[in-house]
């Protein structure tokens, strides 16, 4: 079992908040898009890259990056909410990039893939080093203490 210190806890300093907000953001914003955009983003992408039940996966997938954007967002639960992420972007890796790769080489992959890659470093980079003391996990550890 992880304890309360593991969970909460982060030496990093201040500027950590510059990624969570971006990787926050981008999960958030990507999660809503699946639901305004279910045809291009959500169900129809899904079911294009040949999914089982995309209808099923895409909700699963939006509503899953809209939870875990906004608790990485405001540092609740951070390294909880990183780990879904990391596998998040592995599974897209793997099933868009890496047919992407066989199909048109290495260099049209290496600049469609730039942001997957990115955000499955820095989703790692948060599991890693929790969010930092700019965030709720750090108020829950140590309170008014600084």
């Amino acid at each position: 079992m992880i304890s309360r210190e593991k969970l909460f806890s982060s030496n990093e300093p201040k500027s950590v908040i510059l990624v969570r907000l971006s990787v926050g953001c981008v999960f958030l914003l990507e999660g809503i898009l699946k639901f305004i955009n279910p045809e291009e983003l959500g169900v129809g992408r899904f079911e294009k890259i040949g999914f089982p039940f995309p209808g099923l996966i895409s909700g699963f997938v939006g509503t899953t990056e809209i939870i875990c954007g906004c608790l990485i967002l405001i540092g609740l639960f951070t390294r909880l909410a990183a780990f879904p992420m990391i596998i998040n972007m592995i599974v897209a890796i793997l099933s868009t990039k890496l047919p992407m790769l066989l199909k048109t080489g290495f260099w049209h992959t290496a600049h469609e893939a730039r942001l997957d890659f990115t955000m499955l470093l820095l989703c790692i980079f948060i599991l890693l080093n929790g969010a930092g003391s700019l965030s709720v996990d750090h108020k829950i550890l140590h309170g008014d203490k600084k």
